[in-house]
């Protein structure tokens, strides 16, 4: 099987618009959505175009849609784009198609004022791929606009997953970790597990400036029936103390999902870089 089949056989199988919608899963939904309207434009938003790449079954998207944001959404899976574009209303200003975030062609330089990459990292499993990944998004973005890249992060698998589930074992016996545990994806494995110093380096010499690399859920998957049983106002208590020690360095190395916002650097129209 190549990365498609793996790809396909696991989304055409699993409830990624149920996980999003689940009261622990909520908090990266809405962590996410703070920062991503926190950069937005709140006038004109008709003349704010946003790309999503990776779209899925368009959580953000149409969300963005809905709020009147001008909307282009590309998806690999054809399952996940079929979702998606079952919930596009008349009045969006939202395109979707298939398309793969190593290849923008379809978009000319400089073209959108936001560029979502909310999945595409979870499976890309070379530096040079996940490198092509965000040159496309930062060179499809517009001078001192957003690129907002979603990562799954290391430490919360091996607390989670191999501890947490007794696979230590099992993975070392694979070759699946490092001799310091970092974890060691394939294709098979669906998931590219990241520390923040892979996120550092992958950006460096890209033209972007660093604005924040936050925790996007946090200790949410920790508690997950802890935040599922919380009353609504325990639950938006917990949410404002997870916004408020989001973006605490100390903290991002242990969430599940990390949340890089970078700013596109203003050319130097003097020297042409």
């Amino acid at each position: 099987m190549d990365t498609m089949d793996y790809l396909e056989a696991y989304y055409n199988n699993y409830d990624e618009e149920g996980r999003l919608l689940r009261r622990h899963g909520q908090v990266e939904y809405v962590t996410t959505m703070t920062y991503i309207h926190k950069f937005l434009p709140e006038e004109d938003k008709g003349n704010c175009r946003i790309l999503e790449v990776g779209a899925g079954t368009g959580r953000y998207s149409i969300a963005l849609a809905q709020a009147g944001y001008s909307v282009d959404s590309i998806e690999l899976v054809e399952h996940n784009l079929n979702i998606l574009k079952s919930k596009v209303k008349e009045g969006y200003r939202i395109t979707a198609r298939q398309g793969n975030a190593l290849d923008l062609s379809g978009y000319g330089d400089e073209t959108f004022d936001m560029t979502l990459v909310l999945g595409p990292m979870y499976h890309l499993y070379t530096e040079e791929d996940k490198k092509k990944a965000l040159q496309e998004a930062i060179r499809v973005t517009k001078a001192k606009g957003y690129i907002l890249v979603a990562y799954c992060m290391n430490e919360a698998t091996i607390l989670q997953y191999c501890f947490g589930k007794n696979q230590l074992r099992e993975c070392i016996s694979k070759n699946m970790l490092t001799e310091d545990f970092h974890c060691i994806s394939r294709p098979e494995d669906l998931f590219e597990i990241v520390r923040t110093e892979d996120i550092k380096r992958l950006t460096e010499g890209m033209g972007v400036t660093r604005i924040h690399l936050i925790a996007a859920d946090g200790a949410a998957n920790y508690m997950q029936d802890v935040i599922d049983g919380m009353d609504d106002e325990l639950y938006e208590l917990y949410i404002r103390y997870h916004l408020s020690v989001c973006e605490r360095q100390d903290l991002i190395g242990a969430t599940n999902h990390s949340l890089d916002i970078l700013r596109k650097e203003q050319m130097n129209e003097n020297t042409g870089t």
